[in-house]
């Protein structure tokens, strides 16, 4: 009975003061939605005007902005520190090397200095910029907790925790975990590759060689083998870009996970999860046949496990700073 009390506190806490609060994380971190309403009113106005004249011009960068505030997450926390420019910051690490957006991050950031100078952080414009992104491609919208405070602290060595396209579900799993994220948060922030792309590089191998017996991955289907070998040929070049959901590349929706169901992934990583036991029911339910209700429900759970996600290891306080400029420590 005591812990139900503690619970229903916790739930009254979140909504009287509209704090994000998230123990599991063995932390209390508090994140509050509207905290620069007060200090820079229209911080969250510029962002998403930012994102959307961005946007307007090149699509894909919606994309490659929740990647960008994906991997800055994985790495000491959703602090920035994936922005800062130096030959052994995290931003120099390979698996970073393809990250795309740092303009538009620049671009917000700049603005935000002009009108309010030293307030609004990096890691959030962050945080906003991945929110705008996934609803200007046709997905939901939800309220950001803001309050991250900026890292000082990104090295390159860091960034091998960061999932890989390679990586089995078991691995995925650890990685995940040991941001206090769990299976059914894998696989609904993986959905983010909705209207992600990948290079002909990272793929190719499994259309070719990939038991090193001259056959493809048997868990793709026959029916899209031949389309894929047809946009990433043996010999050609690795850095073709190929859409990771066929079926809707520019919309954020559910089909990619009906993909998963049909051997039509194109990462191995993602296509693994439909394979595994521990992971199947999840992309079951979201890839569901009754149409409307699917992409009702991922509609759904993905805001929910962005939150979870943004508010990995963030910093607040007097931990950190508000960087100038996000790709300079102050």
């Amino acid at each position: 009975m005591e812990a139900l009390y503690s619970v229903v506190f916790l739930l009254m806490l979140i909504l009287i003061t509209n704090v994000i609060i998230f123990p599991a994380l063995g932390q209390i971190v508090s994140l509050k939605t509207g905290f620069y309403s007060s200090s820079c009113p229209k911080a969250e106005s510029i962002v998403r005007s930012t994102v959307e004249s961005h946007f307007n011009q090149d699509s894909t960068l919606a994309a490659a902005l929740l990647r960008l505030h994906f991997h800055d997450c994985f790495v000491q926390g959703c602090d920035a520190s994936v922005l800062i420019d130096t030959p052994s910051s995290e931003r120099k690490a390979v698996p970073n090397l393809g990250l795309r957006g740092f303009q538009v991050i620049d671009d917000a950031k700049s603005q935000l200095e002009a009108l309010c100078p030293g307030v609004v952080s990096c890691a959030d414009i962050l945080a906003l910029a991945a929110r705008d992104s996934v609803d200007l491609s046709g997905g939901p919208s939800w309220g950001v907790g803001t309050g991250r405070r900026d890292g000082r602290i990104s090295l390159s060595s860091e960034a091998s925790n960061l999932p890989s396209p390679f990586d089995s579900v078991a691995i995925q799993q650890q990685k995940f975990a040991a941001k206090g994220l769990d299976d059914h948060d894998l696989v609904t922030l993986v959905g983010a590759h909705s209207i992600g792309q990948t290079d002909c590089l990272f793929m190719r191998y499994r259309l070719y060689n990939f038991t090193a017996s001259g056959t493809a991955d048997p868990t793709i289907s026959q029916s899209f083998l031949g389309t894929l070998q047809s946009l990433c040929s043996k010999d050609g070049d690795g850095s073709k870009r190929v859409a990771l959901d066929k079926d809707s590349q520019f919309k954020f929706d559910s089909s990619f996970f009906k993909n998963l169901r049909n051997g039509n992934g194109i990462l191995e990583s993602d296509q693994r999860l439909w394979g595994d036991s521990s992971t199947r029911r999840i992309v079951d339910n979201y890839a569901g046949s009754i149409r409307g209700l699917l992409g009702f429900r991922f509609n759904f759970e993905f805001p929910k496990a962005m939150i979870k996600m943004s508010s990995i290891e963030v910093k607040s306080g007097a931990q950190g700073e508000i960087r100038k400029v996000c790709s300079k420590i102050n």
